[in-house]
């Protein structure tokens, strides 16, 4: 899990994007996604260990491109702009959505996806439809219900216990979920750094 850490925290920005085009080279990708108010950019700098890394800000909606960051050279962690109720013009939102499902339709590259969900609101009706995007391009995906430290335990767990048993359900393709907080990491840190771990050391096996 050191090694991991370590890795990590050497992590850099590389570039953004706007469009399909504009997207780096690379060996492969992993991508994180999720609605505009799910937490992804203190998620991410969580994961990395570097608390600026990514943008955050208290307006849903911030991360308005595709940001790559390189943790080996060609591995990427990408920050997918969010979906939902973001307070911009909705030719914005409309371009949003068509590079999103571009970009999962097209990017090669792209062989695992890490889903964020509000732990208190999860599997919206945006969720399921990423989902099913994810499950008709065979993506394995990974969810993170986040602010878990907003919910007591007996909630925490209910919640867990309600996300996979809908995933198992509706879903055929591998969908695991844990439960995470960016600002308390002894809930699903290490869980998710064992994720992500494994993904870096298929691609350097």
């Amino acid at each position: 899990m050191q090694d991991i850490r370590s890795l990590l925290r050497k992590t850099t920005f590389k570039t953004s994007a706007n469009g399909l085009n504009q997207l780096p080279e690379s060996r492969a990708e992993i991508a994180f996604a999720g609605r505009s108010n799910a937490g992804k950019s203190s998620a991410l700098n969580l994961i990395t260990g570097q608390k600026t890394l990514a943008r955050t800000s208290k307006t849903p909606g911030r991360t308005q491109l595709i940001n790559y960051f390189e943790v080996l050279e060609g591995l990427y962690l990408v920050d997918l702009p969010g979906y939902g109720y973001a307070k911009v013009p909705l030719p914005m939102r409309e371009h949003w959505q068509k590079i999103l499902q571009g970009y999962f339709e097209k990017r090669e590259q792209l062989d695992a996806l890490i889903m964020l969900m509000d732990s208190r609101h999860p599997l919206t009706e945006l969720d399921k439809q990423m989902l099913h995007w994810c499950e008709y391009q065979e993506l394995p995906t990974h969810i993170l219900l986040t602010k878990a430290d907003k919910l007591s335990k007996n909630e925490a767990s209910k919640a867990l216990y309600h996300v996979r048993k809908v995933v198992e359900s509706e879903f055929t393709m591998p969908i695991t979920v844990q439960l995470f907080s960016s600002t308390k990491p002894e809930i699903g840190l290490n869980e998710a750094l064992q994720y992500i771990g494994a993904w870096i050391n298929h691609h350097e096996a």
